[in-house]
């Protein structure tokens, strides 16, 4: 055979070859959250809802062609120690993407994890895409190049909380009780220092830190509430955590009103019951019963399979935006990926939204809810509830309706992030 025409065909077949491999590229994220001990309810909704919108993703092909995602389960135990361990298997394994949401704690050991990597390692860099650690610092003092946040920081969260906090005139005395590490102690500074601000009037009454995870009795902690007077409680809690401390509350009959960031949370509404309608608030991205939704059949697919409430909208955004950056950048290489989320719009389920460039901060709506009696339990109809509530939450009866949309320009914060680009 004529030695062109030979060459011919080793090009045709290198060319080809390499046209497969580029149409097959499976990109791994590894899932770095709870999975045993005290959180690993909270670790496991998350993962399977990473699940879900990922074979939505691929069953659509928005990654692009051939490109698929892929979810790879880490138990961290909500541990920095073990997730840097983690963090150097997924290494090992040759895995350039991660996402983790649960604990501060554990988002601050990572970020400064991922950028020593990529430094000395810029041929193999790993993204860090990060669905719920709110510590303002990591979008501030602590941010990094490699580290995008899909979630509103706590500091946007008090903001926008505030801000309706200013309307509401019953509001005269307020406890903070929070978990004892970085996301904790930043709810309540920005706590104090937004109320002093907005409404100079309200007594900041107690303010409880207590170790993340370990308390299994919040009634000592509620009985302080009860003997300082307040008529409102502000907490960051999540979890346990969260759900023990409504409890506690319940069984003490304490008559305040609770604005926090994790009430709808799995396990809360159920254990909250009836002593909780119209005094446990909740500030979100998204609920069950806001109007319109977009995301209701979504939401009603998930729980037809897994039989639990669909409860992260801010997981579909992250992982849609993946999708559209990856398929944009026709490349799955992490630094080209970041390069087209960073400053990248995305019209969402609840509007617009926008990734920040500036510090990798997702600037998006926010709703503040109160749970009522919902429409209907379980599926059928409630005599006596809202109709308007057309979702309870984990068939308990009870379901969040909206009190007010925070749009994005309130809770949005300047930001003092210097960021060292590649």
């Amino acid at each position: 055979m004529n030695p062109r025409v030979i060459r011919s065909l080793l090009a045709g077949a290198l060319l080809s070859a390499t046209f497969c491999a580029q149409a097959q590229q499976t990109v791994r994220i590894a899932y770095i959250d709870p999975l045993s001990g005290a959180f690993a309810n909270v670790g496991e909704l998350g993962l399977k809802q990473f699940q879900f919108v990922a074979d939505d993703i691929n069953r659509r092909g928005l990654a692009g062609p051939g490109v698929k995602l892929e979810i790879v389960p880490f138990d961290n135990k909500v541990s920095p120690q073990e997730s840097l361990n983690v963090l150097k298997k997924v290494i090992d394994g040759g895995i350039r993407y991660i996402t983790q949401g649960n604990g501060s704690s554990v988002a601050g050991a990572l970020i400064d994890a991922v950028q020593k990597h990529n430094e000395r390692n810029p041929g193999q860099a790993i993204l860090y895409l990060n669905y719920a650690a709110v510590d303002p610092d990591f979008t501030n003092a602590k941010c990094s190049f490699w580290h995008f946040r899909f979630d509103a920081n706590s500091d946007m969260k008090m903001e926008a909380l505030t801000s309706y906090l200013t309307h509401e005139k019953n509001v005269k005395r307020v406890y903070l009780i929070n978990q004892n590490y970085s996301f904790g102690q930043a709810v309540a500074r920005a706590a104090k220092e937004l109320l002093a601000r907005k409404r100079p009037d309200i007594q900041v009454v107690g303010d409880d830190l207590h170790p993340l995870g370990q308390v299994k009795d919040f009634s000592p902690y509620v009985a302080k509430i009860k003997a300082a007077g307040a008529d409102t409680v502000i907490t960051g809690n999540w979890g346990n955590d969260m759900t023990l401390l409504i409890k506690a509350a319940k069984d003490a009959g304490l008559n305040a009103n609770f604005y926090t960031y994790y009430a709808g949370g799995l396990g809360t509404p159920t254990a909250m019951g009836e002593a909780a309608v119209g005094k446990v608030k909740q500030i979100t991205e998204w609920h069950a019963n806001i109007q319109p939704n977009k995301t209701d059949k979504f939401a009603a697919e998930f729980k037809k399979k897994y039989g639990i409430d669909f409860y992260y909208l801010r997981v579909n955004t992250q992982m849609y935006m993946l999708a559209e950056a990856i398929k944009d950048a026709k490349s799955t290489d992490p630094l080209k990926v970041a390069l087209k989320l960073e400053g990248r719009k995305w019209l969402s389920d609840t509007g617009d939204v926008e990734m920040r460039a500036a510090d990798h901060q997702l600037i998006n709506p926010l709703y503040i809810s109160t749970i009522v009696r919902a429409g209907v339990k379980a599926g059928k109809p409630q005599p006596g509830g809202d109709k308007s509530v057309r979702y309870d939450s984990e068939d308990s009866g009870y379901g969040f309706k909206t009190d007010a949309r925070i749009e994005s320009f309130v809770a949005a914060q300047p930001t003092s992030c210097q960021m060292k680009r590649p």
